[in-house]
């Protein structure tokens, strides 16, 4: 079963809520975009992959508590993270292993790895997705709520928001719903496939139903069985 965009904040689970953002442009193609929001047991906020601020977007992540933690988990997802980290200057910014490379003008920040820290142990699992020489991308596992939460290795893009040339490269690309998965590009340029089977056996470790997509269509149950079958490929 699949959730489509609501708009705004929407609270998906106790301590667990998404935000939608701007439809964005990436090498030409069209891309909806959206942050997660996970509550923490002191009451501040683990904000993954933020959207553009605006005034209205603000005001909804401030209503629910003080952002205490910004999350780039990929080298691609880090086009706003200095600005949340402007308007949250206590918030500690966490990224990827190879974000620094491509954004060294983002500063200070800590570096991700496959063992979550202690400010969001007691909620949070996560795992670096290996194998690929460009992307590197953290995965979490949100436990109270059985939810996954992915950026780029699931894709699932909405074919009512598209004209029809856009549909096609995105069903050609392998991320157009209902079916979606990892981009075509991505998937060829994954090379070390030891590393890569290792990251999604962890993955799929996890006892995850829903999967939290930044791009695009939510998937609210069965989850785990549409990434393993997206990644059959991997798995052989």
């Amino acid at each position: 079963m699949t959730a489509g965009r609501t708009g705004g904040l929407h609270k998906l689970a106790p301590d667990l809520s998404v935000q939608d953002g701007d439809r964005i442009h990436f090498k030409t193609i069209p891309f909806d975009t959206r942050a997660t929001l996970v509550r923490l047991p002191s009451g501040k906020l683990w904000l993954h992959s933020p959207v553009r601020p605006t005034d209205a977007r603000i005001a909804q992540i401030a209503a629910i508590g003080p952002v205490a933690h910004i999350i780039a988990p990929n080298p691609i997802h880090g086009a706003y993270t200095a600005a949340w980290q402007a308007l949250f200057p206590s918030a500690q910014v966490w990224v990827s292993p190879k974000f620094v490379r491509r954004h060294p003008e983002i500063a200070p920040v800590n570096v991700l790895h496959d063992s979550p820290p202690d400010a969001w142990e007691e909620m949070l699992d996560q795992a670096v997705f290996r194998g690929n020489p460009i992307l590197d991308e953290v995965e979490f596992y949100h436990r109270p709520s059985r939810t996954l939460i992915v950026t780029d290795i699931l894709q699932r893009h909405d074919p009512t928001h598209d004209g029809w040339f856009w549909r096609m490269v995105k069903r050609v690309a392998g991320v157009l719903a209902p079916d979606g998965g990892l981009p075509l590009d991505l998937r060829w340029t994954t090379t070390g496939h030891a590393a890569a089977r290792q990251s999604i056996e962890t993955v799929l470790g996890w006892d995850f139903d829903r999967v939290i997509l930044a791009h695009d269509l939510i998937v609210e149950s069965g989850g785990k069985a549409l990434l393993a079958q997206k990644f059959r490929w991997l798995m052989r």
